[in-house]
């Protein structure tokens, strides 16, 4: 069955190992194949945009979805793990289910439990900005 995917204006795809961007009008394609890496601009993470440890994971992940070798970005990925896990144990669950989904050859799965990841952290940042405020407050 075919993909139906409605792009904004001058809104970008990665559609395989191609990068499309759209004209400054909606666009409606269908992407018809099998085992196709396809991830809109909002899904898209960049070197620039991973500044933590969180993305960084996401960006691993995503350089698996994308290769047509997704092993070679193996060693990236477990190393950041094991740092996030040293530094954050209480991750671990949601890292599991990254790890299950990467090992069953569902990457686009794993990218959506990466997202989770993210927000975990932001969680955790958020909080600690908060500790951080009220002792200052006080």
């Amino acid at each position: 069955m075919a993909l139906k995917v409605e792009l904004k204006p001058n809104e970008c795809i990665i559609i395989g190992n191609c990068v499309v961007t759209n004209t400054e009008q909606r666009a409606r394609l269908l992407i018809d194949g099998d085992n196709v890496p396809i991830l809109r601009e909002k899904d898209i993470m960049t070197p620039a945009t991973a500044d933590t440890p969180a993305k960084l994971v996401y960006l691993a992940v995503q350089l698996m979805y994308l290769s047509p070798k997704p092993e070679v970005n193996h060693g990236t990925y477990f190393s950041l793990l094991r740092d996030i896990v040293t530094a954050v144990p209480s991750s671990w669950a949601i890292i599991e289910g990254i790890n299950t989904n990467i090992l069953s050859g569902d990457l686009y799965r794993a990218l959506k439990e990466a997202r989770k990841l993210i927000a975990y952290e932001k969680k955790l940042l958020d909080q600690h900005q908060d500790t951080i405020a009220k002792t200052n407050a006080a």
